[in-house]
């Protein structure tokens, strides 16, 4: 059985055992403490005998002429436990957290080719048609 949980400092050694794929690079404990410390972000864990199987991360998003907004910016599940629901859990519960603090909405963008991403983000009910954007990205100088 996976358990859909939400992140805290209190469940955080969670991240003590982590199957391959479910973040793109090892937990860094300085942005892991960061991110904890920011009460504006959020991020449910699928957890399955100890093990974090899956993410969802989101950060609650202010702007002076809108409501509170969730913009979700991940969605990771190892690739030994896609294809379960496991995924469509993590949005559904992150959504819900988002709801729970008074969001007018939630959003993600994926890439046009994220098959897999599109069929998930597709199966949940009550979202709008997909709309194509352009994304811009800029690196910072290192």
């Amino acid at each position: 059985m996976t358990d859909i949980v939400e992140l805290t400092s209190e469940n955080a050694a969670l991240f003590e055992h982590i199957a391959p794929d479910v973040f793109d690079n090892p937990i860094d404990p300085v942005q892991l403490s960061a991110f904890l410390a920011d009460p504006r972000h959020v991020m449910l864990l699928a957890v399955e005998r100890g093990a974090v199987v899956g993410m969802a991360s989101a950060v609650e998003y202010f702007h002076p002429d809108k409501p509170p907004q969730l913009w979700v910016n991940e969605v990771g599940v190892a690739s030994t436990h896609r294809r379960r629901g496991i995924g469509r859990a993590l949005v559904e519960a992150v959504v819900g957290a988002g709801q729970k603090r008074g969001c007018s909405c939630a959003w993600l963008g994926t890439e046009t080719d994220n098959t897999a991403g599109k069929a998930c983000f597709d199966s949940l009910s009550g979202g709008e048609t997909p709309q194509p954007f352009l994304l811009y990205e800029w690196e910072s100088a290192s």
